[in-house]
């Protein structure tokens, strides 16, 4: 359904954006998109739209070219930006029905379950909305006309933890009724759940794509233990080690024997080995790639 293929943007002569993205995403999948802050995901995501053009490479969203066919990819996309820029002077319900009138679709139905589900009042005025209630506007506005496809850039800031479950709830029967998302965050553990493929992305550049499930299948172990004594190893196969009085912590990504090697040469009053997070194996990602 997306296709990229060497997508890359520069802003300026030498100021980097992306550099050969080449990425497929299919047909009704999740597709999570992860990186720190500054790491290229909002100029992805503002390339596939064309709010930006990209400097090489080439975009293609359903058969269609993100630059030639401009018009008609954004007809078929729901979008959630990662800031919310709306007129302030209008209430919420004229929003949304200026929203659906320029789509030329009847969503009232929609934008009142919506709008429902998220507690959203539709006669105050935007302007004196929170982050958090124009934020759902923009989630009612991306899917109230059923799109296609969704692209969500940090969809989730400014929700509190209840309706962040409801919109994971919309998301996932979005994804049932066949649309394919793309889902930008640095917020893992959001991938984590609701996502079938992660995309790596680091200063720019694509390091790894992966499901989720593959990526949690790793050998990488997180090891916690407490013992009294010294636990200082300069073993390439320990990350992320810490040390908190008798408590030591730790992701390991050798074989079980090297594991059971190393715990053997101590004495240790507590053990546990646990599978890692998804953030911690996304900071073995991104320690590999400074040690190459």
């Amino acid at each position: 359904m997306i296709e990229l293929m060497n997508l890359t943007k520069y802003y300026q002569k030498h100021a980097r954006g992306i550099l050969d993205v080449t990425v497929e995403i299919k047909r009704g999948e999740i597709f999570g998109f992860i990186g720190p802050n500054g790491a290229g995901k909002s100029t992805t995501v503002r390339t596939i739209l064309n709010l930006i053009f990209p400097t090489s490479g080439q975009g293609i969203v359903d058969g269609l070219d993100i630059v030639k066919d401009t018009v008609l990819v954004r007809k078929k996309i729901g979008y959630i930006p990662s800031e919310t820029s709306l007129y302030g002077d209008m209430k919420v319900r004229d929003f949304l029905k200026y929203s659906a009138m320029i789509r030329k679709t009847d969503c009232q139905e929609r934008i009142i379950d919506l709008s429902t589900r998220l507690e959203l009042d539709l006669d105050r005025k935007i302007e004196n909305l929170s982050f958090g209630n124009r934020k759902k506007v923009m989630i009612v506005s991306a899917l109230m006309h059923n799109p296609e496809i969704l692209i969500l850039d940090e969809p989730t800031s400014g929700l509190d933890p209840l309706m962040q479950n409801t919109f994971f709830k919309m998301i996932e029967e979005e994804k049932a009724r066949g649309t394919t998302i793309f889902f930008s965050s640095h917020i893992l553990s959001e991938v984590q759940r609701i996502c079938d493929r992660v995309g790596i992305i680091r200063e720019g550049r694509l390091i790894k794509v992966e499901t989720v499930k593959d990526i949690m299948k790793t050998r990488a172990k997180k090891v916690s233990l407490r013992t009294k004594e010294s636990f200082i190893h300069e073993n390439h196969d320990i990350k992320q080690l810490v040390r908190v009085h008798d408590e030591v912590t730790f992701v390991h990504t050798g074989t079980v024997e090297s594991l059971l090697s190393l715990l053997s040469g101590h004495k240790i009053d507590d053990l546990s080995i646990t599978d890692p997070t998804l953030e911690e194996i996304f900071m073995h990602y991104y320690e590999k790639e400074d040690s190459q």
